[in-house]
């Protein structure tokens, strides 16, 4: 859980350092805006929320391969976010959830691929804008192991793998195991 919230803790000070006419600009993620981005990980806070507590889903709009999920970032989207912000705690992390392509996982296991997914976008917002990206190593060492276990290669997950510098680091072997140029 320390992951995650650090993870959290680096994409909200990402949003904040998003400039006033950087949210409608191209992110690192194919066909998707800087907004885009954020919305779906305000979509995947909800999604988390609704696993933890056994509540509602929300609306697919922000799901991961959505045209537009900017729709849940709306006009604010750092607001949007830390609204959303949410961490499961107690029972909630052993509540079991079916998940398309991974069966039933408790909501504890779910918690390194929202690292991967925090940690990836994180780098996708900052590097599309120019803004500083190097994630804490801790981070990208959680990301990186876990991508390699159980990434998802198709369109609107991750990328297919891309080649990485023999010397390159290990945010860089990461991110192009992540299908991100560098």
């Amino acid at each position: 859980m320390e992951l995650y919230t650090r993870a959290q803790n680096e994409f909200d000070t990402m949003l904040a350092a998003v400039p006033p006419g950087g949210w409608d600009k191209p992110s690192m993620c194919r066909d998707w805006t800087v907004r885009d981005v954020a919305g779906h990980a305000v979509w995947g806070q909800h999604q988390l929320r609704a696993w933890a507590t056994g509540g509602e889903d929300p609306a697919r709009d922000g799901a991961p391969g959505m045209p537009h999920p900017a729709v849940m970032a709306g006009d604010d989207p750092v607001a949007a976010w830390r609204a959303a912000r949410y961490v499961p705690s107690g029972a909630e992390l052993s509540r079991t959830v079916t998940i398309t392509g991974m069966g039933e996982v408790p909501v504890a296991g779910l918690m390194a691929l929202l690292v991967t997914d925090l940690t990836a976008h994180t780098w996708d917002i900052g590097h599309a804008l120019g803004l500083p990206a190097d994630l804490p190593p801790p981070l990208v060492t959680a990301s990186f192991d876990w991508a390699r276990e159980h990434v998802v290669r198709r369109p609107g997950f991750f990328g297919p793998e891309l080649p990485a510098a023999p010397d390159a680091d290990d945010q860089t072997r990461m991110l192009a195991f992540l299908g991100r140029t560098t």
